[in-house]
């Protein structure tokens, strides 16, 4: 690709230099996997080395470029005698898996950019997770990889492997997983060893494995786009410590989603501490919610444990979507019926409700005490007929989307005769149909049948009701995914934007700077006038009108409440004048230190809802919105949602469904409805501020009071980054 400058506006140069920008990284990338030499730079004879180790796999691969092994000492590997220097490695070499000693390293990365090597797996430790002079020694290996252009994964890492290319870089225990369809990625070493051996015994397996170790420059975000290109790739899972780049990794996730699906294990869910922030916002969006929300707008699935993360990459790697959320449950057995309509409803699914054709159909060939309503329980009698033509009308019913079959371990016919009737009946449908085959050894069989035929199959219904339900979410995603955030009129923010560079960092703005930036988003107020003095105090409450509502003025007291600092239904200039002098000496009381800048005067809202929205700025993924019951006690009650800024309505609608606060707006008992669609339209235009304004550190309007047809923002803080 050539730019030329006078073909280009300014925009288009700039669109096309970042596509440009991202060819040559990817590019940069494709050694690591389709490399079309490989050099292991510490190469080893002795069986109890890691250079043995890692010459071993990727001779035993299958791997069909050249192999150059490289060893000072020179020797011989399988054949394949051992270069004494990297001077020496003829072409081609793309790939080199450095397996040295760490104080080697820095010289040894020089000597690949010397040579002309553009790609580097460093598999030693002893850098940044062993202290302070490991992490320098890191750092001065990955500035001379800079300064040749070598990408480098690791160090302290296992390496890759491709089981389709094929390739094994790493160094562990062979052979190399049989050909699968789910991708890993994983910050930990260690556990991909674990999994390839745990899932020989499940019954799936990998198609590409990547250990980062400390991501000194290539990170999971680097990786995702390759692996994702990758045809033998059907869904991406990730082991994740932390994300190097946040955004950027949700703007990589929400292109691949439409493709291929994502599922993530972020680890180190335990927070030490917590985030010191004087709004309830910032006080409950932890690190973990900003994973959380971030996953979510992506389309991310975030599993809580790698069994279950597992259980959900095999459903959505050889399972059709559902059209929708009605599962048929098939048994032989009421008891595991039971325990798996308890299970679908914990996942937000439902019981199909048949149609009379079918409750016919099953009626015709089914004992007459067996129980044709879902679930459909078939009798401890049932053949493996049964099964299949029991099945098969189920999921021919237009009022079922999916459908769960149970088998535990049967007391007259071997499992595997129920599993082969059933499976061609599976395949040729359009709607999923996951197997549980409850028990052990009697079952093994029948399990074995089921993953040959790439069938997902799981000992217990609550995994297979989770595996289940995230395939309803993934077709719901992708239906919805495509809303945008609906767009605000243009606002003109040169003006507010000066205001906002004068205000100093880390402040709380000013009413009259707050009322402007509510005014240019088009949010509701109550008009807020502050009184310096009693006087002013009785002449601003004449002037909005009683009654009318005192709080306390001060930078120092985020919490009004807590000190005393609010007077209600104040109805005369008298008591204005009054309650003034009250609130300023009840809060010196309290605190002394405090700087109390007079009084704020507000007109009386009518009685509403009160709720409470708001936004944080995580570091890592931009501004957190926050949606839940408003007052003194939201910190207490906690019935809150998040959501990652800006907002479609649909996002909005999500939060609010989320929590009681939400759903009380449609009205409950004595509580009459409000305006939801306010609510909504108000989440949506605070997510636009602060998207626009990063300078915007919190924001948080509480209460927000919802009436019948309107919403009015009572009491609204802004602090500055």
């Amino acid at each position: 690709m050539v730019l030329r400058w006078g073909e280009y506006n300014l925009v288009q140069y700039f669109v096309l230099l970042n596509l440009l920008k991202l060819q040559m990284t990817q590019n940069s990338l494709i050694s690591f996997f389709q490399p079309n030499g490989i050099a292991v730079i510490g190469a080893s004879s002795h069986p109890e080395k890691l250079g043995y180790g890692v010459a071993c796999n990727l001779i035993q691969s299958g791997y069909v470029g050249a192999i150059h092994l490289v060893n000072p000492k020179g020797g011989k590997v399988f054949e394949h005698e051992m270069l004494t220097s990297i001077v020496e490695i003829p072409d081609p070499v793309d790939l080199a898996i450095l397996v040295i000693p760490a104080t080697y390293a820095p010289e040894t990365m020089r000597a690949c950019g010397e040579r002309g090597i553009k790609a580097t797996i460093l598999v030693s430790g002893g850098f940044r997770e062993t202290g302070e002079e490991g992490a320098a020694l890191e750092e001065e290996t990955l500035k001379i990889a800079q300064e040749y252009k070598i990408r480098m994964i690791g160090p302290n890492c296992i390496g890759l492997l491709d089981t389709h290319f094929p390739l094994d870089t790493t160094f562990l225990q062979p052979p190399m997983p049989r050909p699968g369809e789910i991708a890993f990625i994983s910050h930990s070493g260690a556990i991909c060893a674990a999994l390839i051996d745990w899932s020989k015994k499940e019954g799936f397996s990998f198609s590409r494995l990547i250990s980062l170790g400390n991501q000194a420059d290539v990170s999971e975000t680097d990786i995702l786009p390759l692996i994702a290109e990758d045809l033998h790739t059907k869904v991406i899972t990730l082991y994740l410590e932390n994300i190097s780049d946040g955004r950027r990794f949700i703007e990589e996730a929400r292109k691949i989603i439409p493709k291929k699906p994502i599922v993530a294990l972020k680890v180190g869910r335990s927070e030490s501490g917590q985030r010191a922030a004087a709004s309830h916002t910032g006080a409950l969006a932890g690190a973990e919610s900003a994973f959380d929300v971030a996953f979510e707008k992506a389309g991310v699935f975030r599993a809580d444990s790698t069994e279950e993360m597992f259980d959900w990459a095999r459903a959505l790697a050889w399972s059709p979507l559902p059209q929708g959320k009605r599962v048929a449950i098939l048994t032989n057995a009421g008891g595991p019926g039971v325990i798996a309509a308890d299970a679908l409803e914990h996942n937000t699914l439902e019981l199909a409700n048949f149609g009379p054709q079918t409750l016919n159909v099953l009626n015709e060939f089914l004992p007459s005490a067996a129980s044709v309503n879902n679930p459909v329980d078939m009798l401890a009698s049932a053949t493996a007929a049964h099964y299949a033509e029991s099945l098969r009308a189920l999921l021919a019913d237009p009022n079922t989307d999916a459908a769960l079959v149970l088998i535990p371990a049967p007391p007259m016919y071997p499992a595997e005769n129920a599993v082969d009737a059933m499976i061609p009946v599976i395949q040729a449908s359009r709607k999923p149909t996951l197997v549980v085959l409850m028990g052990s050894e009697q079952i093994a069989e029948a399990s074995a049948r089921l993953q040959a035929a790439k069938i997902p199959d799981y000992r217990f219904p609550e995994r297979a009701a989770s595996a289940l339900a995230r395939l309803v979410q993934r077709a719901e995603f992708l239906r919805e995914m495509n809303e945008s955030p609906a767009p605000l009129a243009d606002a003109d923010l040169i003006d507010i934007r000066v205001a906002l560079a004068s205000a100093k960092s880390g402040s709380w703005l000013d009413v009259e700077l707050v009322e402007r930036l509510m005014n240019i988003y088009g949010i509701p107020t109550s008009p807020i006038k502050l009184a310096p003095d009693a006087e002013s105090a009785a002449k601003l409450g004449e002037e909005l009108g009683f009654p009318i509502v005192m709080k306390i003025a001060s930078p120092d007291i985020p919490h009004k409440s807590d000190v005393g600092g609010i007077l209600l239904n104040v109805v005369s200039a008298e008591e204005a004048a009054q309650g003034f002098e009250m609130l300023m000496a009840r809060v010196q009381a309290k605190n002394l230190r405090a700087k109390l800048d007079g009084v704020l005067i507000q007109k009386m809202i009518p009685e509403g809802q009160e709720v409470i929205v708001g936004a944080v700025r995580d570091p890592q993924f931009g501004a957190l919105m926050m949606f839940g019951s408003g007052g003194i006690e939201v910190e207490g009650l906690k019935d809150v949602a998040f959501a990652l800024a800006p907002l479609s309505s649909r996002e909005a609608e999500k939060m609010l469904s989320k929590t009681w606060a939400g759903k009380k707006l449609d009205g409950y008992r004595n509580i009459p409805a409000v305006d939801r669609a306010a609510v909504v339209d108000t989440l949506c235009r605070l997510s636009q501020l602060v998207y626009d304004l990063p300078e915007i550190a919190e924001i948080e309007i509480n209460p927000l009071t919802v009436l019948k047809n309107d919403v009015v923002a009572v009491d609204v803080r802004v602090k500055m980054s």
